[in-house]
């Protein structure tokens, strides 16, 4: 079976950056942490995981208007001054150096306007013809694992040689809730990382108890205003009744989008660069010889 692996990038250098130490430097003295430490990530998946296909997704907008819209406290206590994520400043300039070293190799690199990597992982993932595996250190896109597909998640949360495979069985050991139910019980909890306030008083259990009777938030509002208290945990059926603004809106913000305009790119991964002399050039400016030794190693 073909094996697609799609790359959650900005969690993954935003590890890496934190993962190695800043004195890991260009021959200028530039920090190049994040770029080695994603390069040799890539060598480490590809060797352990042998995908035939594989796509380092982007944020080509890290707070969507669709979703601001819908919830003006989608991560908004990230934004800074300048409207801008709160990136470190020795990071940002690595980014355009990973999207450099990633074109000269020939890793198909996506992001697409008005979305965010999990929007495009989740559109491959929902066109894929084969295995997906999703790399990430975000539990949102638990969202997306399927069995049937199979689609799994190799979740980065303890390293990237000690990865976490979440498939339905693992969703539902973790969380007590079916497996594919993942964005429907963090719509009732909420995720103050992602500024998504849940369902107020509603914690993790509840969640999981209201999910697993019910299978969906819609059918979670049909039974409360319905009157129904079967199923529902003291207390729980006023809180969702009370909280019906939010729940029009949330869902929208928490399921990945299925259906981003992706580009027309060649997802085949490369078994040699495929720019030889720009992978060159940028190895010796930014001493990322060693790390890309490995992974042309990998590839080929």
């Amino acid at each position: 079976m073909s094996r697609l692996m799609l790359l959650d990038t900005p969690s993954l250098y935003f590890r890496a950056f934190f993962g190695v130490p800043e004195s890991v430097t260009a021959p200028d003295g530039t920090p190049v942490n994040a770029v080695r430490g994603l390069i040799d990530m890539i060598a480490t998946l590809v060797r352990t995981h042998a995908p035939d296909r594989m796509v380092a997704t982007m944020d080509a907008d890290w707070r969507p208007g669709f979703r601001v819209r819908a919830l003006p406290s989608y991560k908004a206590h990230r934004v800074q001054p300048d409207g801008g994520d709160q990136v470190p400043d020795t990071l940002s300039p690595q980014v355009p150096v990973i999207e450099e070293v990633l074109d000269a190799l020939g890793i198909a690199r996506v992001g697409v306007a008005g979305y965010e990597a999990d929007d495009v992982i989740g559109t491959y993932t929902a066109r894929a013809d084969g295995a997906v595996d999703i790399v990430t250190g975000d539990r949102d896109l638990f969202q997306l694992v399927d069995d049937a597909g199979p689609v799994r998640v190799l979740y980065t949360a303890k390293g990237i040689r000690n990865l976490e495979i979440v498939d339905e069985a693992r969703v539902t050991e973790r969380y007590g809730i079916p497996g594919r139910a993942y964005a429907e019980y963090a719509v009732l909890r909420g995720d103050p990382s992602d500024g998504l306030p849940g369902v107020s008083g509603v914690g993790d259990k509840t969640a999981a108890a209201l999910i697993t009777r019910f299978g969906s938030v819609d059918a979670v509002r049909r039974a409360a205003e319905a009157g129904r208290r079967d199923g529902f945990p003291p207390g729980s059926l006023a809180k969702i009744n009370a909280a019906g603004d939010y729940l029009d809106r949330a869902p929208g913000v928490v399921h990945v989008a299925l259906d981003v305009p992706l580009p027309a790119v060649d997802v085949a991964l490369p078994g040699k660069p495929r720019d030889p002399e720009r992978l060159a050039d940028l190895a010796g400016r930014w001493g990322l010889e060693s790390p890309l030794g490995r992974l042309l190693a990998v590839l080929s």
